[in-house]
């Protein structure tokens, strides 16, 4: 089985895109970025020179995803969602020149296994998220964000955890919490979880 890709779309032809990949109208995806398979992506997306994306990843109409991002399998990324890439964004150089390539070093975000972005959240690189983590929608993550954190606001702050199902975690004290889809049961130890 192949990948489908829509006409208007850009692929550049040293891009790898995975079996039952879709690419849809409008999106561009650069050099030498890595799509892994069966993963959708929206209309207007665009993904960036050398960007690495696992297996099954959602990636939604608009977002943007700028290199040098890693995304695992099962991530998604909610519409209109920003990955940047420049700690100190300036279009010149102190002395007034238009900047280029060799003006600034490309630091990336590394997003683990399952977790999602919701629609118009910012992730200010470098940072990692963690693994079924969850970002709410607008939020702008500025810090790295653990392993099922539920973070939101501006700057993102955690609020609570999730389960691989993304519902909250509930509280059963004593720092264990329990997923109330799965049923899993996980240990809170210094602002980490980890399944019991």
């Amino acid at each position: 089985m192949g990948h489908r890709v829509q006409e208007s779309a850009q692929v550049h032809g040293s891009a790898e895109i995975g079996p039952g990949t879709g690419v849809w109208e409008l999106a561009q995806i650069r050099e030498g970025a890595r799509l892994g398979a069966d993963c959708v992506v929206g209309r207007g997306v665009y993904i960036g020179t050398g960007v690495q994306i696992g297996d099954r990843v959602k990636i939604q109409n608009y977002a943007l995803v700028y290199e040098p991002a890693r995304l695992a399998d099962g991530v998604f990324i909610g519409p209109a969602a920003v990955l940047t890439n420049d700690r100190n964004p300036r279009a010149v150089t102190p002395e007034g020149e238009r900047k280029g390539a060799a003006d600034w070093e490309a630091v990336g975000v590394d997003i683990a296994e399952g977790a999602s972005i919701g629609a118009r959240a910012v992730c200010v690189a470098p940072l990692r998220i963690g693994r079924w983590a969850m970002v709410a929608a607008g939020a702008v993550v500025t810090r790295d964000v653990p392993d099922h954190a539920l973070v939101m606001g501006v700057p993102a702050k955690r609020t609570g955890w999730v389960g691989r199902s993304g519902e909250r975690l509930k509280d059963l004290g004593d720092g264990r919490w329990e997923c109330p889809v799965e049923g899993a049961v996980f240990i809170e130890r210094e602002g980490r979880l980890e399944e019991a």
